[in-house]
């Protein structure tokens, strides 16, 4: 089982990656931030619009009033057409992350969630802390595909280890 100090841990670096990323791709117009490169989420600004909707789903998984903008994963493609503001909700649902894990208990962590998903058609059970650590996870398997996408056009987000993490 993960630790309420891991889930604070990667708040951070989640916060942390998500600050780098949106830096470089400030530095990009926004044709290239759109452009398709064959990502699964097509673009730049596909795959950071759908990870800002998976988030804001999982955390209304978990009880909170964060539905996110778009009903569906395919509708969140489009429904942020200026990058301001959806780097802005970004870093307003980072800080919301971060506030949450500073307040998780070890009780937090225990039983399972129960959610019904439409994109896997059916409802799923699983232990508290597993959807948590899948929450972290699917953000930094998705980062990684924005990483390889901005540096394809020279962009130079920050390291993405978490050993070199600044201490915040």
């Amino acid at each position: 089982m993960i630790s309420t100090d891991y889930v604070k841990l990667m708040a951070r670096y989640n916060a942390w990656q998500n600050q780098s990323l949106y830096g470089a791709a400030t530095t990009l117009s926004d044709a290239q931030r759109r452009e398709d490169k064959g990502a699964f989420w097509k673009s730049i600004h596909g795959t950071l619009s759908h990870l800002l909707w998976a988030d804001q789903l999982w955390m209304t998984r978990f009880g909170f009033d964060t539905h996110p903008r778009a009903p569906s994963n395919v509708e969140a493609l489009t429904i942020y057409t200026d990058f301001a503001e959806l780097q802005a909700d970004r870093f307003k649902h980072d800080a919301f992350i971060s506030n949450w894990a500073a307040h998780l208990t070890p009780a937090d962590l225990e039983g399972d969630l129960v959610w019904t998903s439409r994109i896997a058609k059916g409802e799923f059970k699983r232990p508290r802390w597993v959807a948590i650590t899948h929450i972290f996870n699917h953000q930094t398997h998705h980062r990684g595909q924005v990483h390889a996408l901005l540096t394809s056009f020279g962009a130079k987000p920050d390291a993405t280890d978490i050993a070199f993490m600044p201490d915040a």
